[in-house]
């Protein structure tokens, strides 16, 4: 064996769930289908921090939402189970040591099964799918792959316009808070993943209602395709 590939990370062999995935999420969506007639998934993590390579996932919630609707029936919230809870973390997420966890495997398990090739949606919602990317590697999860909307920018682009100048654009007006209170929601439960996920939601239903009104009305036009 060359002294070098003791350096090399052998290939992670995909497991069934993530295969399964793979099949499904390759079942792309017709650009002209309706926006009424698509589910979306809307999620969110909590987690240690900031740093994809340093934190981790401490929560995840999602729920998925129709037309104008919010399907309450498909609200999740999931704790993983960790060996290191902050004081910090535990003050600011409100998650104590005696929740009811699950493992790593099973929420990437229950987190696939919910995307499907349904669009994603979230807030800031990059650094979700990162966090996540990284919690499936060691299962041979390489990429996420669902459409993905993030309500931060299509906010901008509501607001603002498609070529808004990033140098420009007040990001402090388009956290989750002020977005929420300037279309008349009030951000109660934040800093779960559950209650972020459910105020992105109906964040994103307001969002829509603005996309109709700007004559978007097929899944590529929302896309900005």
């Amino acid at each position: 064996m060359a002294w070098w590939s003791r350096f090399i990370k052998p290939e992670v062999s995909a497991k069934d769930f993530v295969l399964d995935y793979e099949r499904r999420v390759a079942l792309k969506l017709p650009n002209q289908r309706k926006i009424s007639d698509i589910t979306f998934l809307v999620l969110d993590t909590e987690t240690t921090g900031v740093d994809v390579k340093r934190d981790f996932i401490l929560s995840f919630g999602a729920i998925k939402l129709k037309g104008n609707s919010i399907l309450i029936s498909s609200s999740k919230e999931h704790y993983l189970k960790s060996k290191r809870l902050a004081r910090e973390t535990i003050k600011v997420h409100g998650i104590v040591p005696n929740k009811e966890t699950i493992s790593r495997e099973e929420l990437i398990r229950v987190f696939l099964d919910e995307a499907g090739n349904l669009p994603i949606v979230g807030h800031h919602i990059g650094f979700d799918l990162a966090m996540l990317e990284k919690a499936g590697r060691s299962f041979g999860l390489k990429k996420i792959k669902n459409p993905v909307i993030d309500t931060l920018e299509l906010g901008i682009r509501l607001e603002i316009g498609k070529h808004a100048d990033p140098n420009r654009v007040n990001y402090a007006d388009y956290s989750l808070d002020n977005m929420c209170l300037r279309y008349g929601i009030f951000p109660d439960d934040r800093h779960t993943a559950a209650g972020d996920a459910f105020l992105t939601a109906q964040l994103f239903i307001k969002l829509l209602k603005k996309a109709r009104d700007l004559g978007i009305r097929t899944f590529g036009e929302l896309m900005g395709v």
